[in-house]
């Protein structure tokens, strides 16, 4: 009977979830800016003690694989990393996107007419998109992508596509005609859907390097030197 613990990081919603053979025993999140490194540490822990079990009774963590915010992927995946390595436990990374697009394809009626686009918003006209099937097939792999009003056109004229995430908002106006484009608000990415693809990810044994694992940023991080005062 696993326990697998799952976090998710990747979006200002900071949240955990707790799973046992399929069922979801706990969860708890935090929708507080730059939450995620004074608070995720105490939600583990009180999820945990909350279930009744202890760190020591995990068999699994899962983390949010990105793509999403640069600091909170690596704040996900230093926790993750952390307890696996002093529990000898396996590491189960699942990708922002595909968890985003089960979470929503699970609560919409009818789900297998529709493709499901999650759209993480990127900074001006960018976003980080994807497309996948209900069943969770992918049928566009997760990449950045400029904002166009061709964007998915091919994909809208052959099916009703629903298009949800951060950066949702940003193409609805450039589609605002197509009655084949569809837009759910508010839907932030959670741990609650890492932790049932991470259920399957357990069973096939589908497991991280723990010394190497690094999130999938999808871009390159830069950074900036302070110009010098004098």
């Amino acid at each position: 009977m696993p326990l697998l613990l799952a976090l998710e990081t990747s979006s200002p919603v900071c949240s955990v979830a707790l799973t046992q053979d399929g069922a979801l025993l706990a969860s708890a999140e935090l929708r507080l800016e730059k939450s995620h490194s004074s608070h995720l540490t105490v939600l583990i822990e009180q999820l945990v003690a909350n279930a009744g079990f202890a760190l020591r009774d995990l068999a699994a963590v899962a983390v949010a694989d990105g793509p999403g915010s640069y600091t909170g992927l690596r704040i996900g995946a230093a926790a993750a990393k952390g307890l696996c390595y002093a529990l000898e436990i396996p590491l189960i990374a699942i990708g922002t996107l595909p968890a985003l697009a089960h979470q929503v394809a699970r609560q919409v009626p009818g789900a297998a007419r529709y493709r499901f686009a999650p759209l993480l918003d990127a900074r001006r006209m960018e976003v980080y998109a994807a497309l996948y099937a209900a069943d969770g097939t992918e049928l566009l792999a997760p990449a950045p992508l400029i904002l166009e009003a061709d964007s998915f056109a091919a994909e809208l004229a052959a099916d009703p596509v629903v298009f949800f995430g951060s950066g949702a908002t940003k193409f609805q106006p450039l589609v605002a005609n197509n009655p084949n484009a569809a837009f759910l608000s508010d839907v932030q990415p959670s741990a609650i859907a890492v932790a049932q693809l991470a259920e399957a990810a357990y069973a096939r044994q589908d497991f991280r390097d723990v010394a190497y694992y690094e999130p999938f940023y999808l871009k390159e991080v830069y950074t900036t030197t302070p110009k010098s005062a004098g």
